[in-house]
């Protein structure tokens, strides 16, 4: 599916304290916009594949990745968050 005509979609650009891995920014006011945050488990710094999805959300929460997308008139309500966490083939998804 081709997602160009209902989204802007950026990736590795500053917003609040940091640097997002994806955003999609909805044409349209009534689509929802998208934070996509993507890590690598590390065993040194999480337990479980879990654990790494529960880092990538925090980053976004931490770093205010939302603020862009707020600035722009998007309702926080209308935000939705997603941590990708990996381990060789091995993909978590919160």
């Amino acid at each position: 599916m081709e997602l160009a005509d209902r989204y802007v979609i950026t990736s590795n650009r500053e917003s609040g304290f940091g640097r997002y891995d994806v955003i999609l920014k909805p044409r349209k006011k009534e689509d929802d916009a998208f934070i996509l945050e993507f890590k690598v488990h590390d065993p040194d710094d999480e337990k479980t594949l879990q654990d790494t999805v529960e880092a990538a959300l925090k980053q976004i929460e931490d770093m205010n990745y939302k603020s862009v997308l707020m600035e722009e008139g998007i309702c926080e309500d209308r935000i939705r968050k997603y941590g990708f966490g990996f381990e060789g083939k091995r993909v978590l998804i919160g």
